[in-house]
């Protein structure tokens, strides 16, 4: 591995402009190319973020044949996920690939089975895992602060309807997926994540009031864990209000809301809620995302020659939950076991 790590960016639109950045600020790293289907787009990312001299690109075969690109960016629309991540674990390319990874149950798989075959580094964009308040929650948990966990309960909402004009293409199924697929896996990650519980069955409905989605923009999904425990997993790409990330985590010795904690074994005598200030996962404007943080563990994990806990691997059980949300929904609440292959 040269002295730096050759970076290159697939995709130069709204978020590729965080991923850039972000690479950029990382002292491993050397930005050697940006590639997207107009010249000039590539070119006016790299020239933003300060990279000026990378190798501008409009093939993605010959980005991926760039000797010095080790580490890519995929941040394409969601429909390509598939057909460009195969590529570039075939072409010995580490990446970090936008959520999500895949539309369907067939993509996941391909996915996981060419970068299992490849072993290169891989980073799913849940970019909630370098949230200041989500790292507390996370710590709290595994401290034993709350005891053993029976209730998981997130919330992703997020209404887009000011988006239409540029971001036509969320509420299709070819391109946008569904309403889980589209924002909604941040919630079931950030349960699986914090908690480290899989999803081992999902009953879910769907509803919504913007008839203009090819699918139902709200959905309520009823989970279980693999540890018995219960919950409730919501998205809402219709909402009419402020973005909302919510979380309770239920224990037998306590809870948590969102940054605030209730805990026996840690303040047995408290007469309120303790709360812990931190950045809050309440926008969803990119700009407010940690990508630096993202960036940094990826870089990380090539360099330490470490897998990742939120890599393409882990992301499986995500998505196959996600797909199954829609499928109970389709099928009026249906009962759906995980996983649906190993």
């Amino acid at each position: 591995m040269s002295e730096k790590i050759g970076v290159g960016i697939h995709g130069a639109g709204w978020v590729a402009d965080e991923h850039l950045n972000a690479y950029m600020a990382n002292p491993h790293c050397e930005v050697v190319a940006v590639c997207s289907r107009k010249e000039e787009s590539a070119r006016r990312a790299a020239e933003q973020c300060g990279a000026a001299n990378a190798t501008i690109y409009t093939d993605y075969e010959q980005l991926l044949a760039d000797d010095r690109l080790q580490l890519l960016s995929i941040c394409t629309p969601s429909h390509l996920h598939v057909q460009e991540g195969v590529a570039a674990a075939q072409a010995g390319k580490h990446f970090v690939m936008e959520k999500p990874m895949a539309l369907d149950l067939d993509g996941v798989y391909a996915l996981r089975d060419a970068v299992r075959e490849a072993g290169v580094k891989t980073v799913v964009g849940f970019v909630l895992h370098w949230c200041p308040s989500l790292i507390n929650t996370r710590r709290l948990l595994q401290a034993g602060a709350i005891g053993n966990i029976f209730y998981v309960e997130t919330d992703y909402w997020h209404g887009v309807d000011d988006w239409y004009g540029g971001w036509d293409w969320a509420i299709t199924k070819a391109e946008g997926g569904s309403s889980f697929l589209f924002g909604g896996c941040h919630a079931i990650d950030a349960a699986r994540w914090l908690t480290g519980l899989d999803i081992v069955e999902v009953a879910a409905y769907g509803g919504g009031w913007d008839k203009r989605y090819e699918y139902p923009p709200t959905v309520v999904g009823i989970v279980k864990y693999s540890n018995g425990a219960i919950g409730k997993i919501s998205s809402s790409v219709d909402i009419v209000a402020p973005y909302q990330f919510n979380i309770d985590i239920l224990g037998d010795e306590g809870a948590i809301r969102d940054n605030k904690l209730w805990s026996r074994p840690l303040a047995p005598a408290s007469s309120d809620w303790a709360e812990f200030p931190a950045i809050l996962p309440d926008s969803g404007d990119v700009e407010h995302h940690p990508f630096e943080g993202e960036i940094n563990h990826i870089v990380d994990c090539i360099l330490n020659d470490v897998e990742s806990d939120v890599n393409i691997e882990d992301a499986v059980n995500t998505h196959e939950a996600s797909l199954a949300m829609d499928m109970s929904a389709e099928q009026g609440g249906a009962t759906i076991k995980l996983p649906f292959r190993d």
